[in-house]
């Protein structure tokens, strides 16, 4: 994917004097005081910061924060907070400044914090009358929020058709190359991991992915409704009954390639959805009427363990059982210990995938964390998302 790079523009000189642009993901969850719970998005976005303000560039940051009424401001959806930590994670004050649009003063080596830009009128809608204003503020605009690349608004597309140049951040470039190298131009065997409660809401990923995956694991309620796609029981398990054809679709359409969907042979049940229930494993083939499947058993999760240690590559979405409950989260930490063994080059992202490798450490064994949620489904749906299109475009101009 051809992009204009930052770090590029840094290398070469070209940012410093240049009044620097940054859309951030700030976005960080808050108490009911207003104090930051959790950084992860405020500390991600410090290197491109820094690149910029090293460069010697005149540096403008901004990032929404919640879901504020365009228009209308209130103290709730204020960045102040972020721009408090991001000063002590800079190690210099980072003023914020409101009502930014018409105009910010900023000096080279200085950076400022913009106001929650999605309280302006125009943002959610991609107005080009606010994006031809945002552009004239800047000389670089740098996008380096890769959570909001699957929305074209006005911080995150149209700044980009009229800024002098558009520029991806280093946060932005590592998504692409983790996914071209993963989706684009992977090592095989390629396998995917989808899981979640529900197939409706990953059924055009499952779809996307049979056309591509050498094997295509399914866990959670998704994988239930294999089951029951291959001729199997659930009991009371959770799984969609209308869409075993869509299941069997995928089956088919995996089969036709030579390529498999594996369907457990084991799994782990309970007769309530508790913490404290008793967890029996026992045969895929004998599962009762009132058993509810929270795992998959030891032997599949053995099985798929071998199949992902000799993976080329490995894209990883969504914990197979239900592993906040340590009775039914063997499946998934053998997915995850099996990944972290594994030499193949491993993405993973969605917000439970990363409570799961938090949970058994694996961070640094994996090959790439996607922070995208949303956007990183999409990719995996076959979707272009809009921030990659339009830079792409400006870079071929």
């Amino acid at each position: 994917m051809n992009v204009i790079r930052f770090s590029d523009l840094c290398a070469q000189g070209k940012a410093q004097g240049q009044r620097v642009f940054i859309r951030a993901d700030l976005n960080v969850p808050q108490d009911d005081a207003g104090a930051i719970t959790e950084d992860t998005r405020i500390r991600a976005s410090v290197p491109c910061i820094q690149m910029a303000l090293d460069a010697g560039a005149a540096v403008m940051v901004t990032s929404h924060l919640g879901r504020p009424t365009e228009g209308a401001f209130k103290p709730e959806d204020s960045l102040a907070p972020v721009a408090k930590r991001l000063g002590e994670l800079l190690g210099r004050e980072v003023p914020l400044v409101a009502n930014w649009v018409d105009g910010v003063t900023v000096a080279p080596g200085q950076v400022v914090l913009l106001e929650n830009c999605r309280v302006n009128v125009g943002e959610k809608k991609n107005s080009p009358e606010l994006a031809k204003k945002m552009a004239a503020l800047c000389d670089i605009f740098v996008n380096d929020a890769f959570g909001t690349a699957h929305r074209a608004e006005g911080t995150t597309y149209g700044i980009a058709e009229y800024a002098k140049v558009a520029s991806a951040g280093p946060l932005l470039a590592a998504e692409i190359d983790a996914i071209t190298k993963a989706l684009a131009h992977p090592q095989r065997p390629l396998v995917a991991i989808v899981a979640g409660s529900k197939v409706s809401t990953k059924l055009t990923i499952l779809k996307s992915l049979a056309e591509k995956v050498d094997q295509l694991i399914v866990g959670g309620g998704i994988a239930n409704t294999f089951m029951l796609a291959a001729g199997l029981k659930i009991g009371k398990s959770l799984a969609e009954a209308d869409l075993v054809d869509q299941a069997k679709a995928v089956i088919d359409a995996m089969k036709a390639r030579g390529a498999a969907v594996p369907i457990p042979t084991d799994v782990v049940t309970a007769k309530s959805f508790a913490a404290d229930a008793v967890a029996t494993v026992k045969a895929a083939t004998d599962v009762a009427d009132d058993d509810l499947i929270l795992d998959i058993g030891p032997q599949t999760a053995a099985a798929l363990a071998t199949q992902l240690k000799s993976a080329g590559t490995i894209v990883w979405n969504g914990p197979v059982g239900v592993f906040e409950f340590d009775a039914f989260a063997h499946g998934t930490e053998t997915i995850a210990r099996a990944i972290a063994e594994s030499a193949a080059f491993s993405i993973a992202g969605g917000g439970d995938t990363l409570a799961a490798i938090a949970k058994y450490g694996i961070e640094k064994q994996v090959g790439y964390i996607s922070t995208g949620g949303g956007a990183f489904l999409e990719i995996l749906e076959g979707k272009t998302l809009p921030a990659f299109e339009i830079l792409q475009k400006r870079a071929a101009a």
